[in-house]
């Protein structure tokens, strides 16, 4: 028995001290284990989440410095980082730009919903105030505008002119039409819930043009993309047959000047086909 006793004991000592261990190592983790094992609360998470947390909320552009580190170890030169650092800021203005059209995207469908939502609760009776109030509680389309825009429909103030100001939002277009039926609807006493259907097919007929016109220039988009990536393609291979273009790109003057050369020509290539495709996007 005592032997049992022995080894209970080792085993607690064992797994209190992987505790510790886990939970930071120094004095503040075992600060940490102490209140966890005396029942203090939660607590926060270890630093090596915390670490790996906050790499991945530094944003996927940094991803190119590690890329320029790893070839800048292959080829035996600093310049694959440094051009992978310039790169960043690049990318960078590419996710946001990415993130504020899913951003507009998103607000456009609100507003779409919105006019659906306002124009059933105009047939049930309500007065446009209170169906509007309703209405954008179901779907939110005011964006940012919301508080002047309700206010507005509460103390009868100038409800066309606050839905003109919010539709400067980006993607929030459709607030003009609003802004007209609601105008015409109680200057002139024409129906509010009939031209709020109008809007909406009007609305939704632009917004299913713009996904099919999008879906059509995909293919132009991933071409460009990927006739960009094949010069790195000719070095991966260059690499694979021991012909070693890293250490002549890198390495000798001929070398860096066509890789100064390449590169311009490649960006510029890439930005023309982009402009393209985002003029026919405009159009």
């Amino acid at each position: 028995m005592t032997g049992v006793g022995e080894v209970s004991a080792g085993a607690a000592l064992v797994c209190a001290g992987t505790a510790v261990w886990l939970l930071g190592g120094s004095g503040a983790g075992v600060r940490r284990a102490r209140l966890l094992l005396g029942g203090g609360g939660p607590v926060g998470p270890p630093p090596w989440k915390r670490t790996l947390l906050s790499v991945r909320g530094l944003g996927a552009e940094w991803w190119a410095v590690a890329a320029g580190a790893v070839v800048a170890v292959l080829g035996e030169s600093p310049l694959p980082v440094l051009a992978g650092a310039l790169a960043v800021p690049v990318l960078r203005r590419v996710r946001q730009a990415q993130r504020a059209g899913r951003e507009r995207e998103r607000r456009s469908d609100a507003v779409i919903a919105l006019c659906g939502a306002l124009a059933s609760e105009v047939r049930t009776g309500r007065q446009p105030g209170e169906a509007l109030l309703r209405a954008e509680r179901d779907c939110g389309g005011l964006g940012a505008a919301q508080p002047v825009v309700l206010a507005a429909a509460r103390f009868g103030g100038d409800v066309p002119g606050a839905l003109a100001d919010a539709a400067r939002q980006p993607g929030a277009d459709g607030l003009l039409g609003l802004a007209a039926c609601w105008r015409v609807a109680v200057d002139r006493g024409a129906g509010l819930a009939a031209g709020l259907d109008r809007l909406e097919g009007a609305l939704r007929a632009e917004r299913d043009q713009r996904a099919e016109l999008r879906a059509q220039l995909a293919g132009a988009r991933s071409t460009a993309f990927m006739l960009a990536g094949l010069p790195v393609l000719g070095l991966l291979l260059g690499t694979a047959l021991g012909a070693d273009p890293l250490r002549v790109v890198l390495h000798s003057t001929a070398g860096l000047g066509c890789l100064v050369v390449g590169g311009a020509l490649e960006g510029a290539g890439l930005w023309w086909a982009l402009r393209i495709v985002r003029g026919a996007e405009t159009a």
